[in-house]
């Protein structure tokens, strides 16, 4: 089957959790990326609905911000000093402009000096224009200063996770049955309590996209203060019983994972997200141990480095397996053959 052989039809989901079942072709990116980030997109909305230049500033990148900043800086200085020369060159009393680089620079820099309230007096404006631009340069930085200083405080005050996943994940065995798992760990040295993971599964049937939310081994964890395996145990009643490799690739499928916890340090909720597609899942691996040795001390550390680390479960593992699927295989595996 292609990609043009595919229908998407919208029907009631009952499991639908958010995305519709419409959503879904072979050739549409992932749903989620690996950072939290959506690929979808809301068309249609009004521009002046959607616009929401303080959320943006809020949300984009520290370089971002700092470059929209100074731009904008330099921008706004600009348009004055031409203003100010506009209002004729006897607009600006001082040195001689040829000592400042020219007429401009010198309307540059008294435009800097007005708007950041400097004033040393070395230049000073002439004439009722000249004033009138003055004054409504005045009023425009005491609101650009108040608001970019709201938004900076804003941006440092606001709370985020940086919790760090595992570059892949594995189904690996455990405990006498097969599973999907991937670790975590926080990025940063506050901590995180009350942490929920939830685990969607998205993949391709026939001509729809569905979406089952996994059932996990614990999904809540009081403390995080090391990393945190996330199981899904692949039984009869799991979706991935007896999918292999291959056929997640086949349906496109995509896991889906939101955590959600509280950030002590300011008692608020914190959200972070990923996915994993089928590329980025190890079939017969599982994670190497984390932990290093107690030190002398007696405290418990892991090697945030090998997060992501993974090595090939040995025979005897998969031979301890209790539950196979009815065609000698579990989970895409037979116990003479590994990976």
């Amino acid at each position: 089957m292609t990609a043009t052989d595919v229908n998407i039809q919208s029907v009631d989901e009952p499991k639908d959790l958010g995305f519709g079942s419409v959503v879904g072709g072979f050739n549409e990116q992932r749903l989620l990326n690996r950072d939290g980030t959506f690929n979808s997109r809301r068309r249609g909305l009004p521009f002046l609905t959607s616009l929401s230049l303080y959320h943006h500033l809020l949300t984009i990148s520290w370089p971002r911000f700092i470059g929209i900043i100074v731009s904008g800086y330099l921008s706004a200085n600009t348009l004055f000093a031409l203003a100010y020369l506009a209002c004729g060159t006897d607009s600006l009393n001082g040195p001689m402009p040829a000592t400042l680089g020219g007429p401009f620079w010198r309307a540059f820099f008294f435009s800097v000096e007005t708007v950041a309230t400097i004033g040393y007096g070395n230049i000073s404006p002439q004439g009722m224009a000249a004033h009138f631009v003055m004054t409504t340069e005045s009023l425009v930085g005491l609101f650009v200063f108040a608001l970019g200083t709201g938004i900076l405080f804003a941006r440092f005050s606001r709370p985020t996770a940086a919790v760090v996943f595992s570059k892949r994940a594995v189904v690996s065995p455990y405990r006498g049955k097969t599973a999907f798992m991937f670790r975590t760990t926080n990025g940063r040295t506050n901590q995180l309590v009350e942490l929920e993971a939830k685990v969607l599964f998205s993949r391709i049937e026939g001509s729809v996209r569905k979406y089952d939310q996994l059932t996990l081994e614990r999904t809540r964890v009081v403390f995080f203060p090391l990393s945190w395996t996330i199981v899904h145990p692949i039984d009869e009643k799991s979706p991935l019983w007896g999918m292999t490799h291959q056929e997640l690739a086949a349906k496109d499928a995509e896991f889906m994972i939101l955590l959600a916890g509280t950030d002590e340090t300011f008692s608020q909720t914190v959200h972070a997200r990923s996915s994993y597609k089928p590329e980025e899942i190890m079939f017969g691996h599982r994670f190497v141990n984390i932990y290093n040795p107690i030190d002398s001390k007696g405290v418990v550390s892991i090697d945030v480095r090998k997060l992501s680390d993974t090595e090939e479960a040995e025979p005897e593992e998969w031979n301890q397996t209790s539950t196979w699927h009815h065609t000698g295989h579990f989970a895409g595996y037979s116990p003479t053959r590994r990976g």
